[in-house]
């Protein structure tokens, strides 16, 4: 199956299309989770979100957020990441994962969070090491709570509250 993963076309397309696509993804409830409480009233980095497209038609999103992770200062904030479930398995969330730490390297950054399936995260290599001494508002498993070091050491050693 091909795919074309877009940056800049992540402007073009509307909330409400990227928001459905993560219901049928993650299930209705995906705007209780604890990292969905730090979006709300944001905007997410356009320049460093994508959207992936087949035959025209709009498949998967991941969009990156600034944040505050505790004491470590400036960081991203990775999520959703959404893929049409007819398409789970086929490697294009690993796809858009590779291409969006790329961009924020690329950038600058120095390091994306997010709340998300170890085993599936630790393939492109975030890990709970380095945010184990960070928290997230609200309720979450601490277990989850994964953090990617785009400069080496950038969250290892630091502690507090993630922010927005």
């Amino acid at each position: 199956m091909n795919w074309t993963i877009y940056t800049e076309a992540e402007k073009l397309v509307e909330d409400e299309a990227i928001f459905a696509i993560v219901a049928r993804a993650l299930g209705e409830d995906w705007t209780t989770k604890s990292s969905h409480q730090l979006r709300i009233g944001r905007q997410p980095e356009k320049d460093l979100s994508l959207v992936a497209f087949i035959d025209g038609k709009l498949v998967a999103t991941v969009r990156l957020w600034s944040i505050l992770a505790g004491n470590a200062g400036e960081a991203l904030l990775l999520g959703p990441l959404a893929v049409e479930p007819y398409l789970h398995g086929k490697g294009l969330g690993q796809a858009m994962l590779k291409r969006v730490i790329e961009l924020a390297k690329e950038k600058g950054h120095g390091a994306i969070v997010l709340v998300g399936d170890a085993p599936y995260y630790e393939r492109v290599g975030f890990s709970s090491k380095p945010t184990w001494m960070m928290r997230m508002p609200g309720r979450y498993d601490q277990n989850r709570l994964l953090g990617l070091e785009l400069i080496p050491g950038y969250l290892e050693g630091h502690d507090g509250v993630i922010t927005r």
